[in-house]
């Protein structure tokens, strides 16, 4: 297919509540979505990244800007253009994997939404339903904590991943898990906030029974992550440091994860997204699926991936309504802790107009030449 013209779409979209991280605190998305259209069809992708390069090196105005000037005119140039065709037309272009996913996933949304196929099938996923947990943020006090998980437990979520940072951790798990149980699948996420002269602190958490800790140390860190690995009883996941198949195999060889935590825009897409999972699978490693905040369109293609048979623990793909009040597409609805995989064409969900209207989108049309 060719690519006629590439839409840029940029709409503001509020939280229903702050999401407080280590790395900072937030209200909503500046969301950058993209509509590609060819001769026989469109498709849409969305760019996770944040609006300030705090989670990566990436921020949404650059990735409008990569895309812009030199993403769109490379997969302009292409004659007959597929999604696997296009991280080779712009590997000239170092690094900006979100940027790169986002340009994906819209190429191929538009070429499933062709040939009628739905993104999970592509893929090969095997299940019609994935288990959803949910993120929790750092809040002022313990006692609002417990609020919150009692909340989203009442909702129907059974997993319950907490974000940590030094002085909020043995603390907080210590009363999640007395308040909730044993039972709870409970699980920490650092985004790289401690340092290896934290791992004793770190090693208290063991005795809460934790699925994994995320994440502590620095991306480039891999020695600190094998290092509490070989001496944790709790199972150490890598997020930030995998930013491709060859980042998932080397720190598996390391011993620096047991478990990984994969997110298609921070690998630079959806068939990059596979390759590490099958990475992880030939190692005996399971992964799960990780979050940015993304709206109904990320979370068709995230729930999509998240159906493959490695993913053997809950994700963090909640519910609609855990992040917006009214989502860009049709609602994803929790059902026995669990969201359904979209099974029409595609990303198999429908972007809508009205919301993005009411929202104020900006939107620009780039085309060829």
């Amino acid at each position: 297919m060719k690519l006629e013209a590439l839409e840029l779409v940029r709409v503001q979209m509020p939280l229903v509540a702050p999401f407080r991280t280590s790395f900072g605190t937030q209200n909503g998305r500046d969301v950058l979505l993209l509509r590609a259209l060819t001769g026989e069809s469109e498709g849409w992708g969305e760019c996770v990244a944040l609006s300030d390069p705090v989670y990566n090196a990436e921020f949404v105005d650059g990735a409008e800007q990569i895309i812009r000037r030199w993403l769109a005119p490379a997969l302009f140039a292409q004659p007959h253009l597929t999604a696997a065709r296009v991280a080779p037309a712009i590997s000239h272009v170092k690094g900006h994997q979100m940027a790169k996913a986002a340009v994906e996933m819209a190429v191929l949304d538009a070429q499933l939404r062709a040939a009628g196929l739905p993104l999970a099938d592509y893929l090969g996923g095997v299940r019609d339903t994935v288990d959803s947990g949910v993120s929790v943020g750092i809040t002022e006090t313990v006692a609002e904590l417990l609020d919150v998980v009692a909340g989203y437990l009442g909702e129907g979520y059974r997993r319950i991943k907490l974000k940590i940072e030094p002085g909020w951790d043995v603390a907080p798990v210590r009363a999640v898990r007395e308040q909730f149980g044993d039972d709870l699948l409970l699980q920490v996420d650092a985004n790289t906030a401690y340092r290896r002269a934290d791992i004793p602190g770190l090693l208290r958490l063991d005795e809460y029974g934790l699925l994994l800790i995320e994440q502590p140390f620095a991306t480039d860190d891999l020695a600190a992550h094998a290092e509490l690995a070989r001496r944790a009883a709790t199972p150490v996941c890598l997020d930030e440091s995998i930013e491709s198949a060859q980042d998932a195999a080397a720190a598996i060889q390391l011993g620096a994860c047991s478990i990984v935590n994969i997110k298609a825009g921070r690998v630079g897409g959806y068939l990059e997204a596979r390759r590490v999972h099958d990475v992880c699978a030939a190692a005996g490693v399971p992964v799960w699926c990780g979050g940015m905040l993304e709206t109904g369109v990320g979370r068709a293609a995230n729930v999509a991936l998240a159906a493959l048979p490695n993913f053997r623990l809950p994700g963090d793909t909640s519910g609609s309504d855990r992040y917006y009040a009214t989502d860009l597409t049709e609602p994803f609805t929790l059902t026995d802790s669990a969201l359904r995989v979209p099974t029409g064409p595609g990303l198999g969900v429908t972007v809508r107009e009205d919301v993005l209207a009411d929202r104020g989108a900006r939107r620009d049309v780039l085309r060829a030449g």
